[in-house]
């Protein structure tokens, strides 16, 4: 007996109407990156190992697919190295390559490769697949889409304030209100470190102060002693632990921490600045929350840093986050280009509006009239219509086989295919059409210009 076929764990097959629903978010958020003056661009699937390895951290590293050699991969392996049986030292010489784990290092690396035909600043968009060999959950899967937006080329404050209200504008586009878009600032982060005197542990810092909501304000602390902030520096830290009130008050308490830390003091003129400016612009639905706990990305984001959730009541992770990186360019040798950007999680946004039953009902719908197959005189009358009915953007076809009419009728109904045209002996010898509702049951003859029409 033939074994049963399977896909990996953390990859989907997505239906006709999974697709349709897909597509509605990508058209919806590639509209909103035209808007903003975004070009699209494409990189490869998979990129040279070492443009991907050592950029997201020991963990992420841990987390990229690495592609074997073509051919006799272990030729390279000699037999002292293979008795070793050290992982970290063999797959350099069995693998050179590896599927892209984000979209924003690559699109680093095509800065560089491309920097002499680019007008700087850039503005792209890329929206591709990715792939992390992460434990599948919920919402989270070994291959996913990024939707990615960056500005390379300006250090300007005035990027992250339109990254805000790219994020709104997508979300009120897609009726999912209420979305929260955190923001922290990486030099506030720096600043808290160096205040507690922990500047040479600011990973191991901010990884634990990262877990707060999850696992609470002792356990946090706990965490840190073990990574040896002392005692004397979590008392300090205390104030971050209450933090509260609106954007502006947690700016106001922060001052206080921070007022002996030049690096925390630009950090909160930045986010002042992205404050002031979006309480004078405005937001439709989505709502800017300060989280001074944020530290995804710390590995290469330099200044403000973004996530979004969920609006209240969703069970669901990050929908969305990105930051500035102003040495991420530098890694692959250009000095001194900014850069900032953020990412729309196309997968769980799509759970999220599953749902809330936030998808529209049009959105699902592809044929919009069947035409019941009679015999071969009839289907060459009924493709003529159908040409003109394509012509007129109307979805139409032909049910291939001359089956009883059951048979096409169930075919419509299974489809949600809401109207049918039957072409019989009387229709032909008329030049007619009978139009049949599928909902209502109703049915009309009508000549082809009614029932272009009536189809629209």
């Amino acid at each position: 007996m033939a074994q049963k076929p399977s896909i990996p764990k953390g990859t989907r097959d997505f239906n006709p109407e999974e697709v349709a629903k897909r597509n509605y978010i990508f058209s919806t958020i590639k509209s909103q990156f035209q808007r903003f003056g975004f070009q699209p661009i494409e990189t490869p699937s998979f990129e040279n190992s070492d443009t991907l390895m050592g950029k997201y951290g020991e963990e992420g590293d841990r987390l990229i697919f690495k592609i074997l050699n073509s051919g006799d991969f272990l030729s390279k392996v000699d037999e002292p190295l293979y008795a070793l049986k050290d992982s970290g030292k063999i797959t350099p010489k069995i693998s050179e390559k590896a599927l892209r784990y984000d979209l924003t290092v690559p699109f680093a690396r095509y800065v560089v490769q491309h920097q002499n035909e680019i007008e700087f600043p850039f503005k792209r968009y890329q929206m591709q697949p990715v792939w992390r060999a992460d434990r599948p959950q919920k919402g989270r899967f070994r291959e996913f889409y990024q939707c990615d937006a960056d500005v390379v080329g300006s250090d300007s404050l005035w990027q992250e304030v339109e990254f805000v209200q790219l994020y709104d504008n997508v979300f009120t586009a897609l009726k999912l209100e209420g979305a929260t878009i955190k923001i922290n600032n990486r030099k506030i982060l720096s600043g808290i470190a160096e205040v507690i005197g922990a500047s040479d542990k600011l990973i191991d810092f901010t990884v634990a102060l990262d877990k707060l909501d999850k696992i609470g304000e002792d356990k946090v602390k706990e965490e840190m002693l073990g990574k040896g902030i002392s005692q004397d520096g979590i008392a300090k830290l205390q104030p971050l632990f209450t933090l509260k009130g609106d954007f502006g008050s947690q700016i106001e308490s922060l001052k206080s921490i921070l007022s002996t830390s030049e690096e925390g003091q630009k950090g909160i003129e930045e986010l002042s600045f992205i404050n002031e400016a979006i309480t004078a612009l405005g937001l439709n639905s989505a709502k800017l929350q300060l989280d001074v706990t944020l530290a995804r990305g710390l590995n290469y984001y330099t200044g403000a840093i973004f996530e979004v959730s969920a609006p209240e009541g969703v069970a669901m992770g990050s929908i969305g986050g990105g930051g500035r990186y102003d040495d991420l360019t530098g890694i692959f040798g250009l000095k001194n280009v900014s850069g900032v950007g953020i990412s729309f999680g196309l997968d769980r946004i799509y759970l999220v509006l599953e749902e809330l039953g936030l998808f529209p009902e049009t959105i699902t719908k592809s044929t919009e009239v069947l035409f019941i197959n009679f015999g071969d005189k009839e289907s060459l009358f009924s493709l003529k219509a159908i040409k003109d009915l394509r012509e007129n953007n109307i979805n139409a076809e032909l049910y291939p086989d001359s089956a009883k009419m059951k048979k096409q009728m169930n075919y419509a109904n299974k489809r949600n295919i809401p109207f049918v045209v039957l072409v019989g002996e009387e229709e032909l010898k008329n030049n007619q059409f009978t139009l049949k509702n599928m909902i209502s049951g109703e049915q009309d003859k009508v000549n082809l210009e009614v029932l272009i029409t009536k189809l629209r």
